[in-house]
């Protein structure tokens, strides 16, 4: 089989993007640099647009801006400031939560290994690898479903669901991509590579493409 062309998809990617919105997550680790407001945002930008996700992050770190504080704001409060994202009252409960259980079990301190952070109830692979990445600046493959959807799309990995995509990524991609793929496929996959009919006919890297289960395209 011809060696997959993963460098030169990369560089394709990483000049397509620069179109593109950056995710509100992103923009949140470049802004303050801190793994807890990574965290906190990663919570928040479940099921949600990055729309909604970057104003709610922004006006709660205005309220409180360590475990600590954030701990002490209440419920109402909490809940107030981070409407109207997705299923807003159980992340202010799981917010008020977690910020808790740093507190007294880390002293304030965000872990910086996923297997600690994947303890804290609600915190999945996927934001404990973002919290890696983006927030302490560690190795770390972050795999949502539009990661997931387009690897296999390529051809370049054969898995059923994101947590097999992560782990055979993590043999097979060079390590100077890792912290980079989710930032490139979510914005390719929101703008171009589409779960349903993607854009084909505009795709910058079309000809490395496999397309597997492609039925449709544009």
């Amino acid at each position: 089989m011809t060696k997959f062309a993963i460098d030169e998809i990369m560089e394709r990617l990483e000049s397509a993007v620069a179109a593109w919105h950056t995710p509100a997550v992103t923009i949140v680790s470049q802004r303050y640099g801190d793994p807890f407001k990574v965290l906190v945002s990663c919570i928040l930008s479940l099921r949600t647009k990055d729309t909604t996700t970057g104003p709610a992050a922004e006006r709660l770190f205005l309220l409180a801006d360590t475990p600590a504080a954030m701990s002490s704001l209440s419920q109402d409060m909490l809940e107030k400031a981070i409407y109207p994202v997705g299923f807003y009252r159980t992340k202010a409960t799981q917010i008020r939560a977690l910020c808790r259980q740093l507190v007294a079990e880390y002293d304030g301190r965000i872990p910086d290994a996923i297997d600690a952070l994947l303890k804290f109830k609600g915190v999945g692979r996927k934001t404990a690898n973002l919290v890696l990445t983006l927030g302490h600046g560690l190795p770390g493959i972050c795999v949502d479903t539009h990661v997931h959807r387009i690897c296999n799309r390529w051809g370049y990995v054969q898995t059923r669901n994101p947590e097999e995509t992560e782990f055979r990524l993590r043999e097979i991609l060079p390590l100077k991509y890792w912290s980079r793929i989710n930032d490139l496929l979510v914005s390719f996959g929101q703008n171009l590579c589409k779960p349903v009919s993607p854009f084909c006919t505009k795709c910058p890297i079309y000809q490395y493409c496999r397309r597997c289960n492609v039925i449709k395209n544009r």
